[in-house]
C-alpha cells in the first residue's frame, strides 16, 4: 500500500441537530430520511464508492440508532425472508457490509476539530478523509473520489470547495486561493464566515476533506475558538503554513441538507430521480394546483 492511499474516513455525527428540532429531540439528525435512506447512509455510500474501507463515525449521546442502522437486524431479516421479500432482504443485509464500521463517542460537543481528533487512535499514521453528512453531493464521480485523486497527485491536503453567491459567503469558510490549474487552487488562507467585503473569494468549503495525519498534532495544540469549540478551520490554517494545501472545485450538484429548506429541496430532487417514485411524483407536481402569485404575496404579507 502506498503512503498516499486513503482507506479511512471520519464522519462526525455527534451534533445536536438543533436546526431540525423538535424532530431531532429524540432521533439523530443523521437518521432523517432523504426519500428512502437516512442522510448518513449517503455519506457512507459516497465514501465506499471512493475506495474507503474503514469508516469511523463520531457519535454522542442519543445516537445509538446510527449504530443499529449499520448493524445486522436478525429479527428483521428473518421476517423479510419469511415474507418472501428477497430483494428487500438483500438490501438490508448489504447495509451492514458496506464497510468496516467503528464508533467513537465524543463526550462533549467541542467542535468539528475535536470530533476529528477523537478518531486519531483509529487513523494512526495514515492520510484520511472527513465527510460532513449535511452536505449531500450528487455527482457522476463521487465527490470524495475527486479529492482523493487530487491528493494522490499533489501529495498535500485537499479540501472540497464550490462557488457560492457573494451574499452567501458569510455562511461558509472561504478560501483565499492561488489558481494552480482549472478547478484546483493552492490555499493561501481561510476565513470563517466573512462578510462579503472581507471575503477573498467566493470559493466555499463544503464538507469534504482529505488530510494527512499531521493534522492531529496541530489539533491537539489548537485553542478553543468561537463558542468554546476547537475549530477545524484554525488547524487547517496552521497546516497550510507548514505544507501545501489545495482546494478542489468539486464537480456535482450539492445540497445543503443541514437546514430545513435545503433538506426539502434535496428530498424533491432525489425523489424525482428515484426510478420507482420519480414518474408518479413528477406527475403529482405537474398537476398540483399551486397558489397564484397574488395569493402567495398575500400570505407573505400576513406572515
Amino acid at each position: 500500500m502506498s503512503r498516499f492511499d486513503v482507506r479511512k474516513a471520519v464522519i462526525p455525527a455527534a451534533g445536536l441537530g438543533t436546526r431540525f428540532l423538535p424532530a431531532t429531540k429524540a432521533s439523530p439528525k443523521e437518521m432523517l430520511p432523504l426519500v428512502d435512506k437516512p442522510l448518513i447512509q449517503y455519506a457512507v455510500e459516497e465514501a465506499v464508492a471512493s475506495g474507503i474501507e474503514d469508516i469511523i463515525i463520531i457519535t454522542g449521546r442519543g445516537k445509538r440508532a446510527i449504530e443499529d442502522h449499520f448493524d445486522r437486524s436478525v429479527e428483521l431479516e428473518e421476517n423479510l425472508k419469511g415474507s418472501g421479500k428477497g430483494q428487500l432482504l438483500s438490501q438490508m443485509r448489504h447495509i451492514s457490509t458496506l464497510a468496516n464500521f467503528c464508533y467513537v463517542r465524543q463526550s462533549e460537543a467541542l467542535g468539528l476539530g475535536h470530533a476529528v481528533l477523537c478518531a486519531q487512535r483509529l487513523i494512526g499514521d495514515e492520510p484520511f478523509a472527513v465527510i460532513l453528512g449535511d452536505e449531500v453531493i450528487d455527482a457522476p464521480v463521487p465527490a470524495l473520489a475527486q479529492l482523493i485523486h487530487a491528493y494522490k497527485k499533489r501529495h498535500g491536503a485537499v479540501i472540497g470547495v464550490q462557488e457560492v453567491p457573494p451574499h452567501e459567503v458569510n455562511r461558509y469558510g472561504i478560501v483565499s486561493p492561488r489558481t494552480v490549474s482549472a478547478g484546483l487552487h493552492r490555499v493561501e488562507g481561510l476565513i470563517e464566515k466573512p462578510s462579503p467585503a472581507e471575503a477573498p473569494s467566493n470559493l466555499a468549503v463544503i464538507g469534504r476533506y482529505v488530510l494527512p495525519p499531521d493534522i492531529f498534532s496541530i489539533l491537539r495544540k489548537t485553542k478553543p475558538g468561537k463558542n468554546g469549540e476547537i475549530q477545524l478551520t484554525d488547524a487547517l490554517l496552521e497546516l497550510a503554513k507548514k505544507s501545501p494545501m489545495f482546494a478542489l472545485e468539486i464537480q456535482g450538484q450539492r445540497y445543503d441538507a443541514g437546514d430545513k429548506l435545503g433538506f426539502l429541496i434535496a428530498t424533491v430532487e432525489f425523489a424525482l430521480k428515484n426510478p420507482s417514485l420519480g414518474p408518479d411524483f413528477s406527475e403529482y407536481l405537474q398537476n398540483r394546483k399551486w397558489p397564484s402569485r397574488e395569493r402567495r404575496a398575500t400570505r407573505s404579507r400576513k406572515s
